[in-house]
């Protein structure tokens, strides 16, 4: 009897931002697959076989492929499969992939969204990524760059656009200088998030022109999401998440 795989979005950190129905999967799971962004609390509690697949940069622990096989190989064999995702598993989380495959084999899946770090994690360094007057609207980028790819996304600049670069800190020094490059004044904000919604949240604003250094020099890690645009001045006023969860 074939099971069942959810795709579930865990949020971006905070482990009370998951959706009331991917709890639910994850309640109802027989085997959770989860990766190396979910936050580790949001499983406790959780009565399922626990599988390790995450990636961090330059290492994984699964091949792709042998993800999708697995997800399938559970499925097959009757299971409910919660394939658990950080943030929401259709931004850069490669969903569209793997449920492709899986639907390739016959075997009924859902995808259930979880609240994106592009969105959440500015907010909780008190920063909206549109406001009235401000920003009209926002872009969001990976700034992850594979080897056969000259650029980044990033769009030419416009006062009233909110940038969040995501998975922003390994290649600052290329992204800094496509966005002097795209004609984003040397003084425009910049907001460097890390571990967004979580307990160890940390928050440096800086400048196009001075990002490079102050990354180094506050000891940004990963992962880490940029903010550019003028709503990061809003911040001072309305930041309101102390770094407790």
């Amino acid at each position: 009897m074939t099971g069942f795989i959810s795709f579930v979005g865990a949020g971006p950190g905070d482990p009370d931002l998951i959706t009331v129905r991917g709890l639910r999967a994850l309640q109802n799971a027989d085997v959770v697959l989860y990766d190396n962004l979910v936050e580790l609390s949001a499983l406790e509690g959780i009565h399922a076989e626990l599988i390790y697949v995450g990636k961090a940069s330059g290492h994984h622990s699964l091949p792709q492929e042998e993800i999708n096989a697995l997800l399938c190989e559970q499925a097959l064999a009757g299971k409910r499969v919660v394939r658990f995702k950080g943030g929401d598993p259709s931004v850069f989380g490669r969903v569209g992939e793997e449920a492709l495959y899986v639907a390739s084999k016959g075997i009924p899946f859902e995808i259930v969204p979880g609240i994106t770090s592009s969105i959440a994690g500015p907010m909780y360094a008190g920063i909206p990524v549109t406001h009235r007057g401000i920003a009209d609207n926002f872009v969001v980028v990976t700034a992850h760059r594979n080897m056969d790819e000259s650029e980044f996304s990033i769009p030419v600049f416009n006062s009233k656009t909110t940038l969040v670069l995501m998975m922003a800190r390994g290649t600052i020094e290329l992204w800094q200088k496509q966005l002097l490059e795209k004609g984003y004044p040397k003084h425009h904000p910049i907001a460097l998030v890390t571990s967004a919604t979580s307990s160890k949240q940390q928050v440096v604003v800086t400048t196009v022109e001075n990002v490079v250094k102050d990354a180094e020099f506050y000891n940004v890690g990963m992962p880490t999401l940029a903010v550019a645009g003028n709503v990061v001045t809003l911040r001072e006023k309305l930041q309101w998440f102390k770094g407790e969860v």
